[in-house]
């Protein structure tokens, strides 16, 4: 099988692929990080798959962080030349801001939600999420982009999933891995604890929701892929 290139965009280490780390390589793609602040993220210019993951920063950061606003004229040169682009969580707002969709503070969501799919999501790779409770964790929202078609929601954000030509955005976290979900737990600690989240339970509700969760995710990823 000839291996084709993914280039990911990483903000935050312990945010990664997760659970689409060894899925990415069974479906033919020759993995490679770019960390955010660090790395050249030119090579995400032209990947046949590109990945933009979540992190602690936002759209409204672009004056404090360079990396913002090349990110998101990155991700317009991939949308513009149809090249297939995932984005999760802040990768979502990045991509709706390339696309001129305002982003901005919204409706804080944490921890298990249901993503709801439209019709037209049912029909597509976000039908593996439906029932299934996921991961969210947000404080920005972003409006849903001209052209691009609403695939999801939930009760509390209108725009929790998008499509626009091969690329396809989702709010929620569908590549949290229970195995190393430990090191989203130590990362966040000042923010859990700002929460008054009780650690234990949190770890403990990972470990309860965490194998169905990973299943629906590996066949939204399965799903998309093989419809590029």
């Amino acid at each position: 099988m000839e291996r084709r290139s993914c280039a990911v965009i990483r903000h935050v280490a312990f945010e990664d692929l997760g659970c689409w780390e060894d899925e990415l390589p069974r479906l033919g793609y020759e993995v490679t990080y770019l960390d955010a602040g660090v790395d050249d993220l030119a090579p995400f210019r032209d990947a046949d798959l590109g990945i933009v993951l979540g992190g602690p920063i936002g759209v409204d950061d672009a004056s404090e962080y360079p990396n913002v606003p090349q990110e998101i004229a990155l991700i317009r040169e991939r949308l513009d030349s149809d090249l297939p682009t995932l984005g999760v969580c802040l990768g979502l707002q990045l991509m709706a801001a390339a696309l001129g969709a305002r982003v901005g503070r919204g409706t804080f969501e944490f921890g298990w939600k249901q993503v709801r799919p439209t019709p037209v999501g049912l029909a597509g790779p976000l039908r593996r999420v439906a029932g299934t409770p996921m991961l969210v964790w947000h404080g920005d929202e972003a409006e849903l982009p001209e052209g691009a078609v609403l695939l999801a929601s939930t009760d509390e954000v209108p725009v929790h999933a998008f499509s626009y030509g091969s690329s396809l955005a989702v709010q929620f976290h569908p590549e949290v891995d229970p195995k190393t979900f430990e090191r989203w737990i130590i990362g966040n600690m000042v923010e859990l604890r700002e929460l008054e989240v009780s650690i234990p339970e949190y770890r403990a509700e990972m470990q309860e929701r965490g194998a169905a969760a990973v299943y629906a995710s590996l066949g939204l990823l399965r799903d998309y892929v093989a419809g590029l």
